[in-house]
């Protein structure tokens, strides 16, 4: 049986997991400005079920809408329980496309996956692609289409992000992957 953890532990887990991978080893060159900035919201959902999970995302899809890109640029909405295996959650993922349709947001906003048993489908359970997507928890990521165009804009070839990504995890390895993040 998991132990449960405090909301403190899973943000901590999540900021270091950030920091450390997304922004420290520049798996996303989108990422520090706006972390660094405060405008990554981290919100931790304690939902007992998917539906009230799927409130808990209707609310936060919500903020983005109708707050300024300067104050929340995007949300990161981790549940630390409800999801212990990938294939639900992956599949969880047609229905919170679902909700961003219902919302008027397809296209405005889009959802980027993470959990600690991502893989990608027809990779080879060792790749360490795959770490490109690993958190701690299991995560929605939550984007501003239009923020994520503008620093795609000022970026320039992004195709060479996920091949770098895949190089740099690959040098790392998977007990390299797991002094970062548990650091």
């Amino acid at each position: 049986m998991m132990t449960a953890v405090s909301d403190e532990e899973v943000l901590a887990a999540t900021r270091r997991w950030l920091e450390q991978a997304v922004i420290g080893l520049n798996l996303c060159p989108f990422a520090k400005s706006v972390y660094v900035k405060d405008q990554v919201r981290l919100v931790v959902s304690r939902a007992r079920h998917l539906d009230a999970f799927l409130d808990d995302l209707d609310r936060e899809l919500e903020l983005l809408k109708t707050t300024p890109a300067e104050q929340v640029d995007t949300t990161l909405l981790v549940h630390p329980a409800l999801f212990p295996d990938f294939m639900v959650f992956n599949d969880f993922l047609n229905v919170a496309d679902d909700v961003l349709v219902e919302h008027e947001l397809e296209g405005v906003i889009q959802i980027a996956p993470f959990h600690p048993g991502f893989v990608f489908e027809g990779e080879d359970e060792g790749n360490m692609s795959h770490f490109t997507n690993r958190s701690p928890y299991p995560t929605l990521h939550l984007i501003r289409e239009e923020s994520l165009e503008k620093a795609i804009e000022s970026f320039g070839d992004t195709d060479v992000i996920f091949e770098r990504n895949i190089e740099v995890l690959r040098k790392l390895g998977p007990q390299g992957w797991q002094r970062l993040i548990c650091a």
